[in-house]
């Protein structure tokens, strides 16, 4: 059996980033998961696709099964992509979090939908797809114990195209309700924990270099994080991830991540208003206590990746300045900023849908870079604007040099290894965004 899985091209790898852009990719989990999830017995010829390093000839891909796997963002080039090979006479199944939120929708392009995580069901789909007993849909419930599944196939990869292949989670899911995040939409509130013996040993087989936890949410189950932690220390393995600002109001939890090898962790401050974090159920980060965290995580050697939303209903043209001025003062090492983006059948979605405030249903505008509603206190032209603005005024020469040399973490060898490369490739990130206007991205997909 020839089994091809497909990852559609994202709106950052499309937009390009110069000599700079393979900096900002690492090699994704979901194409060598499922790869590793397919029974030995299917004796199957398994290859992978991530169109954000390799271009893929559709008209001459040759499978029997095609599995391909989105976001809204890429929706709609995942249905492109589905109705070529289908009109082939390939089957095609397409999952992931957009499947899970609109399955009726994606099951007008496919053979048959995947939703909810697939560590039961995508196995099961491809044995009834050998025996002629396909379905149209696949669900996996929230009753589900990551323990025992075989290590992503990464020798599938092709690995040159990224900063690094070395991507793992140990934890699923995410307890909190954020009201903009497809998580609860997508997987419900149930938080899932791998055994840190399972951890260890695929930490083992990696070999030199950084490695990224992609676990959305990863000290939710703080006892399970500092085992965790305390069990990599031994390895002497350097990693970046992603966390809440929760990790810092823990003292021996910070210090704990910092000796397991952490050197630099993307946290979701959103907004430096704390009446916006109450809104978007976010109230457990404190806005007066950012400064000292920041703080907190430099003297622990953690460099920070500050991710900002704008288009909050509090938010008014003033909130452009007052964050950029937050990152600069608080020198975070490399900020991120996007648009609030009502993703289908999330909380933000339908109070917006039911305010008539959503302008554009065309998913591949659905990036968090493109606005698709209504803003309340600006229009959707100084939304945009604004949005541009304080990409490039944080990414000026000045601005990076400047964060980069006063974090504290100038002497850090991992740091001034990755970190300007890091920064640079969001600056040619920056400098060309204003170029892909809602047309022009309409017309990429």
């Amino acid at each position: 059996m020839k089994i091809v899985l497909i990852l559609p091209i994202g709106s950052i790898h499309r937009f390009g980033t110069g000599n700079f852009g393979k900096s900002l990719r690492y090699a994704p989990l979901t194409l060598t998961t499922l790869a590793a999830l397919i029974p030995d017995d299917l004796d199957a010829d398994i290859k992978i696709y991530d169109e954000s390093v390799e271009e893929v000839n559709y008209e001459t891909l040759e499978a029997d099964i095609v599995g391909i796997s989105a976001i809204t963002g890429t929706s709609l080039r995942a249905y492109k992509i589905a109705d070529t090979l289908r009109n082939k006479g390939i089957t095609v199944v397409i999952g992931g979090v957009h499947a899970t939120l609109l399955p009726k929708e994606a099951k007008e392009h496919a053979d048959s939908v995947v939703t909810g995580m697939a560590e039961f069901t995508w196995p099961r789909l491809l044995r009834d797809f050998k025996y002629n007993y396909l379905k149209p849909f696949y669900h996996q419930g929230p009753e589900l114990i990551l323990e025992g599944f075989p290590m992503a196939r990464r020798d599938l990869l092709k690995k040159d195209g990224y900063v690094t292949h070395r991507t793992i989670q140990a934890t699923r899911g995410c307890p909190n309700i954020c009201d903009f995040c497809v998580i609860p939409s997508t997987w419900g509130t149930s938080y899932y924990t791998r055994p840190v013996k399972e951890i260890i040993e695929e930490l083992e087989q990696f070999d030199d270099g950084p490695i990224v936890f992609l676990d959305p949410s990863p000290i939710e189950d703080i006892k399970y994080s500092k085992e965790l932690y305390k069990a990599m220390i031994p390895l002497k393995k350097k990693w970046v991830g992603l966390s809440t600002i929760r990790m810092a109001y823990d003292k021996e939890l910070l210090s704990l991540a910092a000796q397991s090898g952490c050197k630099g962790l993307l946290i979701g401050f959103e907004s430096v208003s704390q009446n916006t974090l109450a809104i978007m159920n976010k109230d457990f980060n404190n806005t007066q206590n950012y400064r000292e965290m920041i703080t907190r995580f430099h003297d622990s050697g953690i460099a920070i990746q500050g991710c900002f939303v704008f288009g909050f209903d509090t938010d008014d043209i003033d909130v452009f300045k007052r964050t950029v001025d937050f990152v600069y003062e608080t020198n975070i090492d490399l900020p991120r900023y996007a648009v609030y983006t009502p993703f289908p059948n999330t909380p933000a979605y339908i109070r917006l849908d039911a305010e008539e405030r959503i302008i554009d249903r065309n998913w591949s505008l659905y990036d968090v870079e493109h606005v698709v509603f209504q803003p309340k206190k600006m229009s959707v032209q100084q939304l945009e604007k604004g949005l541009i603005w304080a990409w490039k005024a944080s990414y000026t020469a000045s601005s990076i040099s400047k964060r980069l040399l006063f974090s504290g973490l100038f002497n850090s060898l991992f740091y001034m290894k990755n970190l300007p490369l890091l920064n640079m490739g969001y600056r040619n990130y920056a400098y060309t965004l204003h170029k892909y206007t809602n047309d022009v991205l309409k017309s990429q997909t």
